[in-house]
């Protein structure tokens, strides 16, 4: 049976608060407006308590089904299996690994776990796993909360959202994604902050030598690889990885893609409902818009969090991220027959 559920909501909008705090994803802010904050002030408070063990529990399991995934990728490998089976192998593999980008995204709200350390912790480890820094992340994350689809302000919009089947398809592909990737850690190992304006002379160093690390880290990884012989950094991540990165991209597209350009967060995010497995892997990001509204909210506050916000929400996909997805296309189909019809 389909479990519903959607997105998450991030940025609490006291623009006071908001603007002093140390960062967009630090500010725990109220809102006297109830259609804005239909949460209420002493529920919100409840709601905002972090916990270590339910953080440590959720990131068990997604390490679990890492491990369980890869004993059945390799037993697909090592028994001569169907081609296609080792494919699907792969790719059941690689999800629980690049969602470990959502593991990174709420530790780097500190929102994973009460300590500090923790979640600093884990968001660096889970980065490395699905090729990001989290380092970097932060102050990216923080801008993009404080400036969510404000032109020329929101650091995503920077990577240009599709506008037709053909840039939809290679969006999917996640080559632009590996492109992009591999130039920004290059450019970030080779010291090169200063095209980056949420960077500063504090933060600037620090992700230039975390990034350093990342990569000196995966260069280890692959040399041990080489000397067994056997180029498991290769088979045992960054195939896998590569796989199942174009169900990512559905994802992550879905959470802004056709919402309103503005600074509104009740209807510039989505919220997609979807199957607890790929809620559970994805620590709750599908309630997206609740927890843009809330980004002070831990992940396993914000269902409850969106039973209150649900009805202010204008961006909910209640068909999953499938019937998004379809809506997607059929609207790129017709954007090109008008073209089409207006050429001739």
């Amino acid at each position: 049976m389909r479990t519903l559920i959607p997105e998450s909501a991030e940025v609490t909008f006291a623009l006071a608060r908001f603007m002093l705090a140390r960062s967009p994803m630090d500010a725990d802010v109220a809102i006297d407006d109830p259609r804005a904050s239909p949460v209420a002030a002493e529920e919100l408070r409840r709601l905002q308590q972090r916990s270590d063990a339910r953080g440590l529990l959720r990131l068990l399991g997604h390490l679990t089904a890492i491990a369980g995934a890869g004993l059945v990728y390799a037993i697909a490998l090592r028994s001569g299996a169907p081609f296609a089976f080792r494919a699907a192998a792969a790719v059941l593999l690689g999800f629980p690994l690049v969602t470990m980008f959502a593991t990174m995204h709420e530790s780097v709200h500190r929102t994973a776990f009460k300590s500090r350390w923790l979640n600093d912790s884990v968001a660096w480890f889970a980065g490395l796993l699905s090729f990001y820094n989290s380092s970097f992340y932060r102050p990216y994350h923080g801008w993009h909360h404080r400036f969510t689809q404000l032109a020329g302000q929101d650091p995503e919009l920077e990577d240009r959202k599709p506008t037709s089947i053909a840039s939809y398809a290679l969006e999917l592909s996640a080559l632009p994604w590996w492109l992009g990737k591999l130039r920004t850690h290059l450019r970030l190992a080779a010291g090169k902050t200063h095209s980056y304006g949420f960077l500063n002379e504090s933060t600037g160093p620090l992700v230039v030598r975390s990034v350093r690390l990342q990569l000196l880290t995966y260069c280890a990884v692959a040399a041990l690889s080489v000397y067994s012989g056997y180029p498991y950094f290769f088979v045992y991540w960054l195939l896998p990885v590569a796989a199942a990165q174009p169900l990512l991209r559905a994802i992550l597209l879905a959470e802004h893609m056709g919402c309103s350009e503005n600074s509104d967060m009740l209807s510039n995010t989505r919220t997609t409902y979807t199957i607890w497995p790929v809620r559970f892997l994805m620590w709750e990001m599908p309630y997206h818009a609740d927890h843009h509204r809330y980004p002070a909210l831990p992940f396993f506050a914000l269902a409850l969090a969106h039973r209150r916000l649900e009805p202010y929400l204008s961006q909910i996909a209640r068909n999953g991220y499938s019937g998004l997805h379809v809506r997607f296309v059929k609207e790129f189909a017709q954007t090109s027959a008008r073209r089409s019809q207006q050429n001739h």
